[in-house]
């Protein structure tokens, strides 16, 4: 393994270990408070998918007349990442995209979706990131989430894209959080099954195959280039440090959920 990769994993493992082991997964008990978190999560399932598509656009043509551009290699990398990510299957074998199949489990589970989808609507109307908080109603720990995603992808600095892609989204649910998702498809496998789904296609497609090769289109793009190298591991950094804030936000809305409940006992 790159040694730069490694200098990069020593550096935000802390960061990684107070994502993995993060109060808030205690706190998920039913699925009411399931609710909750995919009501916060599905914010960064969502730009997830363009920050995805922001390395296709810098490291390909997707324009014409067409060209080529950049390393066979890196476009290769990044073409197969996103035909797992913009058109895998569900269940069903139905092509999705990861973020639809994610709507699709929130929807199965009575999760609120109007305001990822006034969110979209408002931004594609207006094309405005504001407006289509305000719109929303987006929470705070959400908005800053994607404003610094999209704060990387307007950089138009494809290593930096690359790096948050790599160490800031892969890898990062852990064990806990799909057991505890296990014991509730247990007593309400017609609730989330698909959420059951998509976390195990996750951990099949983006945990594995395409975490293998992120690292290596990272490590392509970064070259032998040591001031390259640092401004990734610091863009990893920060986009852990949101991560964590945003999980903050899903653990103080579920507090205040098991608050209100036992005052109306």
């Amino acid at each position: 393994m790159n040694e730069q990769i490694e200098k990069i994993k020593k550096a935000v493992e802390p960061l990684r270990q107070q994502i993995v082991n993060h109060k808030v997964y205690s706190m998920i008990n039913d699925i009411d408070d399931l609710k909750i978190f995919m009501q916060y999560h599905v914010f960064a399932v969502w730009d997830f998918m363009s920050l995805l598509k922001a390395l296709q656009n810098n490291l390909t043509c997707t324009s014409i007349p067409w060209f080529p551009k950049g390393s066979a290699d890196t476009r290769n990398l990044i073409n197969e990442i996103v035909v797992g990510e913009e058109s895998d299957v569900d269940s069903f074998g139905v092509r999705k995209s990861h973020f639809e199949l994610y709507l699709d489990a929130m929807l199965q589970c009575n999760a609120d979706t109007s305001k990822m989808k006034r969110f979209i609507e408002e931004l594609q109307h207006s094309g405005d990131f504001n407006s289509a908080y305000v719109a929303s109603d987006a929470p705070k720990e959400a908005r800053d989430f994607v404003d610094f995603t999209f704060k990387i992808i307007g950089s138009n600095k494809p290593y930096l894209q690359s790096a948050i892609f790599t160490f800031g989204r892969e890898d990062l649910i852990p064990g806990m959080f799909v057991s505890l998702v296990n014991d509730i498809h247990t007593n309400f496998p017609d609730s989330i099954s698909i959420f059951k789904y998509y976390l195990e296609r996750h951990i099949e497609v983006d945990g594995d195959h395409h975490s293998h090769l992120a690292l290596q289109m990272t490590s392509n793009l970064c070259g032998t280039n040591a001031e390259l190298w640092e401004e990734a591991e610091l863009a990893t950094i920060e986009s852990l440090q949101r991560r964590i804030d945003l999980w903050d936000g899903v653990y103080n809305q579920i507090m205040k959920r098991k608050e209100l409940l036992q005052t109306s006992l």
